[in-house]
Formats: C-alpha cells, sequence, structure tokens
C-alpha cells in the first residue's frame, strides 16, 4: 500500500470562524465545502477537514487537561512562526520552547479551542 494523501478532521460549531481561522491565521486554502457542515482545507500537500457539530468538541477539554494535542505542526523555524502569527494578532498558549527531545515547540488554540502544537527541529551543534 502506498498512501497518497493524509487528512485529519476536527469538529467546529461555526464553520465560517474555523475556516476563517485556518486561511486567514494559518495560510491553509478553502479547497471544498459540502453544504453546511463538511469543508476541506490545506496548506501544501497537508489536508485538513472541518466538520461542523451543534456541540463543542468533547476532546478539547480532555487535550487540555492531559497535555495533549490536536494537530502537531512542523515549520522551519518556531520562533520566526510564533512572532509571525503573534503579528497576525493569535495568542499563544506557550511561548517557543526547547524541548529534552531535540524539538522547539510553542502551543496556539484555534477558534475553538483545539490545541495545536507548532515546532522546529534544534540546531544540532557541530564540532570542529
Amino acid at each position: 500500500m502506498h498512501l497518497l494523501g493524509l487528512a485529519t478532521q476536527l469538529r467546529t460549531t461555526d464553520m465560517e470562524a474555523s475556516i476563517g481561522f485556518y486561511t486567514g491565521m494559518l495560510g491553509f486554502r478553502l479547497d471544498f465545502r459540502f453544504g453546511d457542515f463538511y469543508a476541506g482545507l490545506s496548506q501544501g500537500p497537508w489536508q485538513l477537514h472541518l466538520k461542523r457539530v451543534d456541540a463543542p468538541d468533547p476532546s478539547i477539554a480532555f487535550v487540555a487537561a492531559g497535555e495533549h494535542l490536536h494537530l502537531h505542526i512542523q515549520v522551519a523555524d518556531a520562533d520566526a512562526a510564533a512572532a509571525e502569527l503573534a503579528a497576525r494578532g493569535a495568542v499563544l498558549a506557550s511561548p517557543p520552547t526547547d524541548k529534552p527531545w531535540g524539538m522547539r515547540e510553542f502551543t496556539l488554540r484555534d477558534d475553538q479551542g483545539h490545541t495545536l502544537y507548532f515546532a522546529s527541529d534544534i540546531p544540532k551543534a557541530t564540532t570542529a
């Protein structure tokens, strides 16, 4: 089996606000809509699906309480990404921090409260 793509799905109680967040804040492109309850977005080869629901996603509280995540997004430079998002009006849930597993990460919550981790590799020290 050879995968050609992979998409995750997040639930939203406000489709327009969520589309606005992911397109305006994170630079995704709206690829399709199905009725008023489903949408597909992408940035490069990365896909995200949104599904409108009547009640808030119950995983939001669970993820926040357990320090879990909904999405892990790798970027070239976590500090630059954090600064860019802050300039767009994002409020970071946690600032860029070096982690013992070799990543520099910061956290942002989307318009619904889903936890998004942004990470870049910590450059390896070179020896001369």
